[in-house]
């Protein structure tokens, strides 16, 4: 649980603009804890705030203030128990210069009473009943929890301390809690208003005044809000070894699958003389960086491990070639892991013992392929072939993704074609954000925007997660993106598919189709290899370098992700006083360059702006476009629209980037956390085993 993360100069300036009280009460009903109390929401307005003027009083309005915060993400089966804290300050000690951190607890109490003469551990505060531990002792609990052997803090060179702040009281009305009998320790130091010029100077002896880059980012790191992105733990793990560490409900799905495993299916070490019957289905659905692909990709590993025949199957081409280029499998090796929903019209015999199928969401009705013979042609409903495959099968899907028309995935549709069979299923929710910095709340906000959701379009929330902003101009858009990508952020722009795409020309160009007045640029390369200019083919737009100064859209982008992305929103959605309106638009061909230009503007999608598709259905199609290329980042997005009545509404919400800090350039991370960006060069399999040997060796040589 985290409910902000802030400087202590911006959250005053998000006070100032009257959003901060409502931004942490939405997401205190994110985490399950129902409505926020008065008292709670008098302490956000209050003691937070008093604690920030502080920090800028003491010249250090730089240090970072997580807010209502536990020391990981992991779900717990008692959300309201020990190790939430009211604000972790995060700095750097002035004079060793190494993270520097401050366990702090707020307390609007005025007065207190000792319960028992010898010792000052529980207080009787005015307003509540019963008598409540001295703040010490529970910021000694914390401080086990952030610097113990599961805590961010563990492995790292820093100063951690604790204060109690009670700034509505005097040293007089809260005495018990001052005197010699009550706990001591680095953590247990408490100040009140009369003591308030004491803690200033504490506060600089404490924290640095410089702001080098963002020493929270540690903190963020270690609590799992800043996961390593798929591709790049796939390259580091070498596609073969232990690829990510699951938490929370992720390794709750994982575990109960290879539990499955053992159960339903035959050893894998002998021939059964009866084989087992059973078929069990697992059935995972999750928004937008769950970890679904996560969860997939190390069962995957897991299961081979085991020796179990297991295939990893998906509707995304782009998804399947940027794994196999970024990881560097072989052809012969690939095939023999991956493989597309449209491989299994004939079944394997025997059927595998475990087919893992990502973005199920994007399921067909029937598998079609012109360029596929009559009788590798489908005959029956693609979730059947998928489930004759295989004894076990994992699906995986987010109904806010399918962007397409014939896309039928959906949890009923499986979970009937499951049931046909007398099959086991087991259905699964995932909640737990690790996309978007771990915000929620920028997932919510999206899909409010979008109307993805029920919820009514609200304006934006700083949160120090995710950041996002609305630019004027394409040229702005792309000096923000390339300059985080020359900085070596992973970066990409992406686009609503409002114009016409061209193929190459006989030499191999690339026609800049994607036209906004002076602003001309190419749609990843339609083509099998590189193009005149060393622009990489569209299967490997994603994680090819060179791919930067190219426009993807939503079927070359979905399943990936980048530092930051920019988003261009075209004329196939666009505001109108108060409401969203969708617009189909025509092309037609230019006799002079000889290639096709926008005629209408609007929606230039072959398959989803056919006159046969429904207005209701041709607007949900584009809404969950814009909500998978808004939901791409890791870090920041930056939007643009090409209609100027839309962009007037998206700043409204967005708001200017007026917040000091915000902007998460890649100068602000730690060196030592940044990722280098893979640069699309494959490896082949004695490269990866010379590397993993490299590792080992060098691992071997700490002991």
């Amino acid at each position: 649980m985290l409910l902000l993360r802030l400087t202590a100069r911006d959250l005053l300036a998000l006070h100032a603009r009257r959003r901060l009280v409502s931004h942490l009460a939405a997401r205190w009903v994110h985490f399950g804890r129902g409505e926020s109390s008065d008292g709670e929401r008098r302490a956000w307005a209050s003691s937070l705030v008093s604690l920030a003027e502080d920090l800028v009083a003491a010249e250090r309005g730089n240090v970072e203030m997580i807010v209502e915060c536990s020391p990981t993400v992991e779900e717990t089966e008692t959300p309201d128990a020990d190790g939430q804290i009211d604000v972790v300050l995060v700095g750097r000690h002035p004079a060793e210069g190494v993270l520097s951190v401050q366990l702090v607890e707020l307390k609007q109490w005025s007065a207190v009473t000792r319960v028992e003469a010898a010792t000052a551990d529980l207080v009787y505060v005015d307003g509540i009943k019963d008598p409540v531990k001295h703040p010490a002792l529970q910021l000694s609990q914390y401080h086990v929890l952030f610097t113990g052997p599961e805590g961010p803090l563990h492995g790292l060179r820093f100063e951690c301390g604790g204060f109690a702040y009670l700034h509505n009281a005097t040293d007089e009305s809260v005495r018990p809690l001052l005197g010699v009998d009550a706990p001591t320790g680095p953590y247990a130091h408490t100040y009140t208003s009369d003591t308030r010029d004491r803690l200033l100077k504490d506060l600089q002896s404490h924290f640095s005044a410089e702001d080098d880059y963002s020493a929270a980012e540690y903190i963020l790191h270690r609590m799992n809000l800043r996961n390593t992105p798929l591709l790049d733990a796939m390259v580091n793990s070498c596609g073969e070894d232990t690829v990510f560490t699951l938490r929370g409900r992720q390794k709750k799905v994982a575990d109960d699958v290879l539990e499955a495993s053992e159960l339903i299916l035959d050893s894998p070490d002998r021939e059964a003389i009866v084989p087992r019957p059973q078929h069990a289905v697992f059935l995972v659905s999750g928004g937008p960086g769950t970890g679904k692909s996560a969860i997939g990709l190390q069962l995957r590993a897991d299961l081979e491990a085991a020796g179990r025949t297991v295939k990893y199957a998906s509707g995304s081409r782009a998804f399947n070639a940027a794994i196999k280029e970024s990881v560097g499998y072989t052809e012969a090796e690939f095939r023999e892991r991956f493989a597309y929903f449209s491989s299994f019209v004939t079944p394997p015999n025997p059927p595998l013992d475990v087919l893992i199928c990502d973005e199920a969401h994007r399921l067909r009705d029937r598998t079609t392929n012109y360029r596929l013979p009559a009788e590798k042609q489908g005959t029956k409903p693609q979730v059947d072939e998928l489930l004759d495959a295989s004894r076990l099968t994992v699906f995986f899907l987010d109904a806010g993704q399918t962007v397409r028309p014939q896309e039928v995935g959906t949890a009923e549709l499986i979970e009937d074609a499951a049931r046909r069979r007398d099959a086991v299923v087991r259905h699964y929710r995932l909640t737990e954000q690790y996309r978007c910095g771990g915000s929620d709340a920028y997932l919510r906000w999206v899909r409010a925007l979008l109307g993805v959701s029920a919820q009514e379009p609200h304006e934006w929330v700083p949160d120090g997660l995710m950041h996002i902003e609305v630019v004027d101009t394409p040229d702005d858009m792309e000096h923000v993106v390339r300059t985080e990508f020359d900085a070596g952020a992973t970066a990409r722009m992406v686009a609503g598919y409002c114009w016409p795409w061209s193929k190459p020309d006989e030499s191999k160009n690339l026609e800049n189709d994607v036209r906004i007045g002076g602003w001309h640029r190419p749609w990843n390369a339609s083509s099998e290899s590189f193009c005149a200019n060393g622009e990489p083919p569209s299967r490997i737009w994603p994680v090819h370098d060179a791919g930067i100064g190219q426009i993807g859209c939503v079927y070359t982008a979905q399943g990936l992700e980048w530092d930051w992305c920019g988003v261009i929103m075209g004329d196939d959605m666009v505001w109108r006083t108060d409401r969203w309106v969708f617009q189909r638009g025509k092309q037609r061909k230019d006799p002079k360059a000889g290639v096709m230009r926008v005629a209408k503007p609007g929606s230039l999608d072959p398959k989803v702006r056919v006159s046969t598709l429904d207005d209701d259905e041709f607007a949900r199609c584009v809404r969950h476009a814009y909500h998978v290329l808004l939901t791409r980042a890791s870090r920041a997005t930056v939007l643009y629209s090409t209609d100027e009545e839309t962009r007037r509404h998206l700043r409204k919400l967005v708001g200017e980037v007026d917040v000091h800090g915000l902007r998460p350039t890649q100068a602000s991370i730690p060196p030592e956390l940044r990722i280098a960006r893979n640069s699309g060069a494959a490896r082949s399999r004695r490269a990866r085993r010379a590397q993993s040997k490299a590792k080992l060796k060098n691992e071997m040589m700490l002991f």
